[in-house]
């Protein structure tokens, strides 16, 4: 599982990679709430560890605005020291999925985080993923785009998965392929091919292209409304 830690505490990130990194999590880090939510609106992550006391941006502030402007559906497990009911009500009510109070139990953490990773792909199996004229079936592994079945490869439907899931945003090539391949991807040439591949069947037959090549940067999808502002 891909967890991004949200915290600005030095000892508790290294006991967080000291147990989880054993137990085959890869992990991500921002020490301050603007960080945070740029890491996880660029890259996909199973779940999401978020400490309610940061510096500038606090836990609940960076919760509400993950949930209500960027809609991200992430999992989130919200990290206290706070152990009082209006605490638990505030962030249940910006979006947070489950709470623990420090000092809490590694083991306890770890299960709960797999309980609520659990829970949304199990939500995700019966999801149909849209953005704008693009469809994602994902319990058929079926793509259409304006009702017209595509023929996309596996790899494919994998790299349009990541992208739809932040679009219009932009996926950095190593959080993309990080996304296809995991911790081992093959060379950048396998990434770019898999992208011409992919071009050629989502765009080809279409009046514009949706998915887009920032050189040296990543890609991202482009809706039909942004298309016709571009010249």
């Amino acid at each position: 599982m891909h967890i991004l830690i949200i915290e600005d505490n030095a000892d508790i990130i290294a006991n967080l990679y000291g147990y989880l990194e054993p137990l085959g999590y890869t992990l991500d880090v921002a020490r301050h709430g603007k960080a945070g939510v740029l890491c996880a609106t660029t890259s996909f992550h199973d779940a999401i560890v978020l400490d309610l006391s940061l510096p500038g941006m606090d836990g609940v502030e960076v919760c509400r605005v993950l949930r209500q402007e960027y809609q991200l559906t992430t999992p989130i497990l919200m990290l206290t020291a706070r152990d009082t009911e209006q605490d638990k009500v505030t962030g249940f009510a910006v979006g947070a999925d489950d709470y623990l109070v420090k000092p809490y139990s590694l083991p306890e953490l770890d299960a709960r985080l797999k309980a609520l990773v659990r829970r949304a792909r199990n939500e995700h199996v019966q999801a149909v993923l849209t953005f704008d004229e693009l469809q994602l079936d994902s319990s058929l592994l079926r793509v259409s785009r304006a009702g017209q079945v595509l023929d996309v490869t596996p790899t494919g439907y994998k790299i349009l998965t990541a992208l739809i899931r932040v679009a219009p945003k932009l996926l950095t090539r190593e959080a993309l392929a990080r996304e296809v391949w995991g911790d081992e991807p093959p060379d950048s040439d396998a990434l770019r091919t898999h992208i011409h591949s992919l071009r050629r069947a989502l765009d080809k037959p279409f009046a514009y292209p949706m998915l887009l090549t920032l050189p040296g940067t990543g890609y991202r999808l482009m809706s039909s409304d942004e298309a016709k502002t571009v010249p």
